[in-house]
C-alpha cells in the first residue's frame, strides 16, 4: 500500500526538525539554561542546602550602594561599610566620601557622614567598643605617562630654637637655579632643639657652655611650576622659601633629591577617629605622628594600637616608624621602629609578641620586610619564622589565627606574586607557636592558586573560605566563583555551596552573629576574559548561610538572660533552656577587614559548666589570648550547631597600685634628736 503522510503530520514533522535544528544552532545556550535551570533546582532541596549551605543576595537599594573598601562588625551587631573616596577620583576631587551603616537583622541601610577620606584606611576594635580609624587618603597616584609636572618629596629644615613654623599649601620653593616647586599641603615644622654640653679644661677646670642647635624636620610633597623639562632637577639641591626675609629666610629652606616626572604614588593622611557604634557618628581624636596609607592597626593586651607601615605624606613606605595609640588619651606615641610592607598580617600571640606572617597588600620592594617572624615589641628583637613553601607568592595571601586561640597556630592560605604578577598558589601552611623553633608546615592545598581569598572563622571551629582570583585584580575573568571549608583538626578542605559574585581586590568578608557569612566589594580591573572591558566596582550584597543553619531549629542551641561584662579570668552565668545540648562555648572577636588583611578575628574557648537550665562560662585571665574588647558569645552541640550570639566585653585587666612613696619619719620633739 502507498503510504502517503498527512498535511497534519508534515506540519508536524517540519515544525520538529526545525526546532531541532533550532536547539542544534544554539546549543550551548540551551544547555546553558537549562544547566542554569537545575542548578537552581539542585541548590534549593533541603540535603543540598544540609550538606553545603547556600548563598542569598541582600536587597541593597540604590541611594546606598557604595565601593566598600573595609568592613567592620560593631558590638551593635550593625556592620559598618567605609568607602572614603572608593578609589574613585572623582569622588576625591570632590570632596566625597562614603559610609554606610548595615543591620543585618532586618536589612536596613543608613548613610554615615564622613568627614575625610578614610579610602584605604586602618582600623581595630577598641575596648570600649569604639572602632578606631586611622589613616586615609590625601592624594591620588599619578601613572608615569601622566605626570606632567615633576615632583616628589621635600623636606622642610627649621634651624630656629625660638618657634616652629607653618608653611601653607602653596608654599612656593626655589631651587639656586632658579627652578621653582609648590608644595600640595600646608606643613607644620616644629622648633629646633638646642642642645648643651659642658667641656672641661686642664686641671678639670669647667669652660663655657657650648650650645648646638638641631634643626627640626618635617615633609611635605611638591610639584613643579613649570611643566615637562622645565620642571626638572637632576640632583640634591637646597631649596629657597618664597615670601621669607631675614634671619626667617637663613632657618627655613626645602632640601630635595632628584625631582623627577616618574610615578607619584598614592599619599596617606595623619588623621584618626573613634567611630561610635551607639551614636553612629564619627569622633575625631589627636592625628598619628606619621601620615599613613594602607597601614595595619593590631589591638594589644592593655587595650592600645599599633599602627604600622603604610605609604606616608610623601608616597613613600613610612620607613619603620611605628606608633601606639591610647584609647585613654587618646593620644599617640612612638612605637619600636621596624619596616614592613603595605598591610601587614601582623596577630598578637600568647606572651604578647606580634606575629608577621608575611601576609601584606603589596607596596614595598619584593627583598625588604617580606620575611614572617616573631616581633617582641618590648626589646624590638624579631626572629625570624621559616619553613614556608612559595615564600615569594605571599602578597595578597590570606592568614588568620585558627581556632581555638589557646592552640597557638596560624595559617597562611594562597596568595600571589608582587605587584601585578600573574603569579598564584594553592599553598597552605600551618605555624605551631607553642614549639621550640616554630617553623611553618605546608598544610592540605586549596582547589587552585588564588589571591584575595577571604577566611572567616567560624563558631563550630572550622574556617570558611571563599572567592578570590586566579590572577592580579580578576585579570583574565580569573575570578574563583568556590567556597570551602577547612577543618584544623584533620587538616581538610571540604567544598561548599558556590557564591553567584565574583569577589576579588578590594573584597571582604566577616562572621555576623547569627552565624551567617557576609561577602562585601571586589574591584576587578576587567570584565571580560580577553581583558578589553574595563570592570565595575561590586556592590552586591552575599551572605551565606552554613550548614549548621539548615539543621532542626528546635534543636540549636539557645542562650538567654546573662551579664553583659566580665573581668579577665572571670566567670558568666546565661539562661540556656536547652543547656543539655550545649557541649562548648566560645569567645569570638568581631572582624574589621580590608584588602584580606584581618588581624581582629580570633576564636577563644571557654571553660564550660551547666546546670538544668543555665551555663557558666569561663573567660581565661591571660588579656594577650583574651584582648579587652566586646565579643560574640557562642555556645555549641555536640555537631557545631550554633546558638545566635550573645555580646560580652572583657573589661581590661585592673592596673596594678601605684608604689607607696617611703614615709618620712616625723621630725622628734628636740631639733637635737632631729639633727643626731
Amino acid at each position: 500500500m502507498d503510504y502517503r503522510p498527512s498535511k497534519q503530520f508534515k506540519k508536524t514533522a517540519l515544525g520538529a526538525s526545525a526546532a531541532a535544528l533550532l536547539l542544534a544552532l544554539n546549543a550551548p545556550a540551551a544547555l546553558s539554561f537549562a544547566g542554569d535551570r537545575y542548578h537552581s533546582y539542585k541548590i534549593g532541596q533541603a540535603g543540598y542546602r544540609a550538606q553545603y549551605g547556600s548563598w542569598g543576595l541582600t536587597a541593597l537599594p540604590e541611594e546606598y550602594r557604595i565601593n566598600a573598601m573595609h568592613a567592620a562588625l560593631l558590638r551593635t551587631g550593625k556592620v559598618l561599610l567605609i568607602a572614603g573616596s572608593g578609589n574613585d577620583q572623582r569622588n576625591f576631587d570632590k570632596g566625597s566620601f562614603s559610609t554606610v551603616l548595615w543591620d543585618p537583622e532586618d536589612d536596613s541601610f543608613k548613610r554615615i557622614p564622613t568627614p575625610e577620606d578614610f579610602f584605604c584606611s586602618g582600623h581595630s576594635q577598641l575596648p570600649d567598643g569604639q572602632l578606631l580609624v586611622a589613616g586615609g587618603t590625601a592624594r591620588y597616584e599619578v601613572l608615569g605617562g601622566k605626570v606632567t609636572r615633576a615632583g616628589g618629596g621635600m623636606r622642610v629644615k627649621n634651624e630656629s630654637p625660638d618657634k616652629a613654623v607653618t608653611l601653607p599649601k602653596g608654599t612656593v620653593f626655589r631651587s639656586p637655579s632658579g627652578v621653582e616647586y609648590v608644595s600640595k599641603f600646608a606643613v607644620t615644622v616644629p622648633r629646633a632643639t638646642r642642645r648643651f654640653e659642658i667641656a672641661y679644661g686642664s686641671g678639670g677646670r669647667m669652660m663655657p657652655w657650648k650650645t648646638e642647635v638641631v634643626a627640626a624636620e618635617a615633609r611635605v610633597f611638591v610639584e613643579a611650576v613649570r611643566e615637562g623639562a622645565a620642571g626638572l632637577t637632576t640632583q640634591a639641591a637646597q631649596y629657597a622659601v618664597a615670601g621669607l626675609t631675614g634671619k626667617d629666610a637663613a632657618d627655613v629652606y626645602g632640601l630635595a633629591e632628584r625631582l623627577s616626572a616618574g610615578k607619584q604614588d598614592f599619599q596617606g593622611i595623619k588623621s584618626a577617629y573613634e567611630f561610635d557604634p551607639v551614636a553612629e557618628k564619627y569622633v575625631p581624636v589627636d592625628p598619628m605622628r606619621d601620615a599613613r596609607w594602607y597601614p595595619t592597626l593590631v589591638g594589644l593586651q592593655d587595650g592600645r594600637v599599633l599602627a604600622v607601615s603604610g605609604l606616608n605624606d610623601v608616597g613613600d613606605v613610612v620607613p619603620g616608624d611605628n606608633e601606639y595609640y591610647d584609647p585613654k588619651t587618646k593620644k599617640w606615641s612612638e612605637g619600636p621602629f621596624r619596616y614592613f610592607p603595605t598591610y601587614p598580617a601582623l596577630f598578637l600571640t600568647q606572651g604578647g609578641k606580634l606575629l608577621y606572617t608575611g601576609s601584606n597588600a603589596g607596596y614595598g620592594p619584593k627583598d625588604k620586610g617580606r620575611e614572617p617572624g616573631v616581633w617582641d615589641l618590648a626589646t624590638n628583637q624579631y626572629r625570624k619564622v621559616g619553613g614556608l613553601a612559595d615564600p615569594d607568592q605571599l602578597e595578597t595571601s590570606s592568614s588568620v589565627l585558627l581556632p581555638p586561640a589557646q592552640d597557638q597556630k596560624v595559617m597562611v592560605l594562597g596568595g600571589g606574586g608582587v605587584g601585578e604578577s600573574r603569579l598564584s598558589t594553592a599553598r597552605t601552611a600551618v605555624v605551631d607557636l607553642k614549639a621550640e623553633v616554630p617553623v611553618f608546615r605546608s598544610t592540605a592545598r586549596l582547589p587552585q592558586g588564588v589571591r584575595y581569598l577571604s577566611s572567616v572563622l567560624l563558631p563550630d571551629d572550622s574556617l570558611f573560605t571563599t572567592g578570590g582570583s586566579a590572577d592580579y585584580r580578576g585579570r583574565g575573568a580569573s575570578d574563583i566563583r568556590k567556597a570551602q571549608f577547612y577543618y584544623p583538626r584533620t587538616d581538610t578542605f571540604v567544598a561548599a555551596a558556590s557564591p553567584k559574585v565574583g569577589r576579588n581586590y578590594h573584597s571582604e568578608a566577616l562572621l555576623l552573629p547569627d552565624g551567617r557569612v557576609a561577602t562585601f566589594g571586589s574591584d576587578p580591573l576587567f570584565a571580560d576574559k580577553d581583558n578589553t572591558r574595563l570592570g565595575r566596582f561590586e556592590h552586591r550584597l552575599e551572605v551565606y548561610s552554613p550548614p549548621y543553619l539548615y539543621r532542626d531549629p528546635a534543636l540549636r542551641p539557645v542562650l538567654g538572660e546573662g551579664p553583659e561584662e566580665v573581668g579577665p579570668g572571670g566567670r558568666a552565668t546565661f539562661r540556656a533552656p536547652k543547656a543539655e545540648r550545649i557541649q562548648r562555648a566560645r569567645l569570638m572577636r568581631p572582624s574589621a577587614v580590608t584588602h584580606t588583611t584581618d588581624v581582629e578575628q580570633r576564636s577563644i574557648e571557654l571553660g564550660l559548666e551547666k546546670t538544668a537550665d543555665t551555663v557558666t562560662v569561663a573567660v581565661p585571665a591571660d588579656p594577650t589570648l583574651v584582648p579587652p574588647g566586646w565579643y560574640m558569645l557562642f555556645v555549641t552541640d555536640a555537631t557545631g550547631t550554633p546558638s545566635v550570639a550573645k555580646w560580652i566585653r572583657v573589661r581590661p585587666a585592673p592596673e596594678p597600685p601605684a608604689p607607696k612613696p617611703p614615709e618620712t619619719p616625723p621630725p622628734p620633739a628636740s631639733l637635737d634628736g632631729w639633727l643626731s
